[in-house]
């Protein structure tokens, strides 16, 4: 009898326990995130990441919280980064750039990583395919090929008389090359001449603005990585001195005073990868999940910047922008 009146009185103490005595504690999920671009004001991941998790249920101090990890440019920073998020440990690792992603890759084979801002992840070895990444990479990835052709068609129909177009990219970063690579066939079909200006650090600029002073471009094709973008205002201001048209791949530079951007919407991927992020904390292998390219890209013009150039923009192009700054 005293056994059973004992387990009677358990069982009636839990039942007036109070529910909080006996619940479970809330998860607290830590997110990394990996970039090889400058460390922003808030040393914050990018906030439509956050307020896309936000928006899922992921709150801040209390089911989520944050750790950012930046290179500045320098890629030699990225491996040992990428370790200290590891070591934290984190739950995800969220990226921006592929030498970002490889860093983290070769960090951990065990840690979901979420690609935001990377390109060619295919071409790169980070994946195995699109729709079977395989291993524990997944997220966004833009296609080089087909967006090298469609930037370099709009700046022939803005400059319809170019024929030499000067491309500025980093020529560390294995990524970037690839991009170069395919701008270099579009232009062979374009039938315009490229004038090859890589970059491995800030000094290079000098050298690749000499260049084209001496041989005058008709336009000029920047490709954006940590270390151009780091850059981006001398190259903006160098285009606007000489009076040189320039393609950039994203519309921030635009709005900074580039002439046309034509990608994604830089958000619009943060945005994708929240769920990605979401999908894995619930359950979901990365190796399951398939690789997304951008739903949409973003032509954007700068009429401030064709008018300072001397430059009508054609009408049909102007159509078919997305952004128009006036």
């Amino acid at each position: 009898m005293g056994g059973a009146a004992g387990v009677v009185g358990l069982a009636a103490g839990l039942a007036a326990a109070p529910f909080g005595a006996v619940a479970q504690p809330r998860r607290t999920w830590r997110v990394g995130f990996l970039s090889g671009g400058a460390r922003p004001p808030d040393e914050e991941p990018p906030a439509a990441l956050r307020q896309a998790l936000r928006a899922l249920g992921y709150v801040e101090s209390q089911n989520v919280t944050y750790v950012g990890r930046w290179a500045e440019a320098r890629q030699e920073r990225l491996p040992a980064l990428a370790a200290e998020l590891v070591g934290l440990p984190v739950d995800v690792i969220v990226t921006v750039g592929g030498p970002s992603t490889g860093a983290a890759k070769r960090a951990t084979s065990s840690i979901p990583i979420v690609m935001a801002q990377v390109g060619d992840a295919d071409g790169l070895g980070l994946i195995e395919s699109l729709a079977r990444p395989g291993g524990n990479v997944t997220g966004v990835t833009d296609q080089s090929v087909e967006l090298s052709a469609k930037r370099l068609e709009y700046i022939k129909e803005a400059i319809p008389k170019a024929t030499r177009i000067a491309v500025l990219w980093n020529a560390d970063d294995r990524g970037m090359t690839l991009r170069y690579r395919e701008v270099e066939k579009a232009a062979q079909a374009l039938h315009v001449t490229v004038q090859p200006l890589g970059v491995r650090e800030p000094d290079d600029f000098a050298a690749a603005f000499a260049a084209m002073i001496q041989s005058r471009p008709d336009a000029l094709f920047l490709v954006t990585d940590a270390l151009t973008l780091l850059n981006r205002k001398r190259v903006i201001e160098f285009a606007a001195e000489h009076r040189i048209p320039a393609m950039y791949e994203f519309s921030g530079l635009v709005r900074d005073g580039g002439l046309m951007s034509y990608g994604a919407n830089q958000d619009d991927n943060f945005r994708t990868a929240a769920t990605y992020v979401d999908r894995i904390f619930k359950g979901a292998a990365p190796r399951t999940l398939p690789v997304e390219r951008p739903g949409r890209y973003y032509l954007t013009v700068n009429l401030k910047t064709a008018k300072a150039l001397g430059l009508t923009m054609p009408s049909s192009l102007l159509l078919r922008a997305d952004e128009v700054i006036e």
